[in-house]
């Protein structure tokens, strides 16, 4: 079975990568070209070219509504279009260089992995489940603004960036801290529970529990748009700045 990725110019095959040898630290030297972190198991993969991606990076929708962005669709992206080249995630603050989702409009960026977090989880670390909070602006992240320690590495959670927490017991958790040993949690219409891990798995889904909201191509067409002219605006106004100082030096 192929599948065709809008990132690269070949099919990929889904392939089985080693995982690592050594150390639970260790990897394969394999990494996904959609997130850049390590890679193992079922893949996307083009061997010639040396590209590989997460089932979820893969498959992740090329346009989304998020909750944590509520005032303009976001844009998948396969490398940042500012001048630096990189991004700042805002759910973990951490850089990018690669895939994300962007609302250009407002500078707002999520790594893939970010955005496709499930907002209701179980984990080991606590007896209740845990709710994905977005941070400060958001009236769940008010109520509790002073930092708690995470519940899982004991150092303080930024409430300016996401975070999984129990309202009952004032419990934190970072979100990366939790990610290697939660589990999803989806409600069904009958109000069971159900394991929603597998969803990522399947061409546009989400491991949300449900697919993200389809955009139409206008939407898609006009954000993409609007971010090659914030482009050529920077573009010129750097040379505008060249030519002044060029200028300038030639009257001294």
């Amino acid at each position: 079975m192929e599948y065709k990725h809008f990132n690269h110019e070949h099919n990929l095959a889904i392939l089985e990568l080693p995982p690592p040898a050594g150390a639970a630290t260790a990897t394969n030297g394999i990494h996904c070209s959609g997130c850049r972190t390590p890679i193992s198991g079922s893949a996307y993969a083009c061997r010639e070219c040396n590209f590989f991606l997460h089932l979820e990076c893969g498959n992740a929708n090329r346009a989304m509504e998020h909750p944590s962005h509520e005032l303009h669709h976001l844009t998948l992206l396969p490398y940042p279009t500012y001048s630096a080249g990189a991004f700042v995630c805002n759910a973990c603050g951490a850089p990018g260089s690669s895939f994300s989702y962007c609302c250009p409009l407002c500078e707002f960026d999520l790594h893939v992995r970010c955005a496709l977090s499930p907002p209701i989880i179980s984990h080991r670390a606590h007896r209740h489940e845990l709710s994905l909070t977005y941070g400060l602006p958001y009236p769940q992240a008010k109520a509790s603004s002073s930092p708690n320690a995470c519940g899982i590495c004991h150092k303080l959670v930024d409430n300016n960036y996401w975070s999984y927490s129990c309202g009952l017991c004032k419990f934190q958790l970072h979100t990366s801290c939790a990610t290697p040993e939660m589990v999803p949690v989806s409600y069904q219409a009958d109000g069971g529970a159900g394991n929603a891990a597998a969803a990522a798995a399947q061409p546009g889904s989400s491991q949300n529990g449900s697919k993200p909201a389809e955009v139409e191509d206008q939407v898609l067409a006009t954000q993409l748009e609007l971010m090659r002219l914030q482009h050529e605006l920077e573009l010129s106004h750097q040379l505008a700045k060249m030519m002044a100082s060029v200028n300038l030096s030639s009257l001294v």
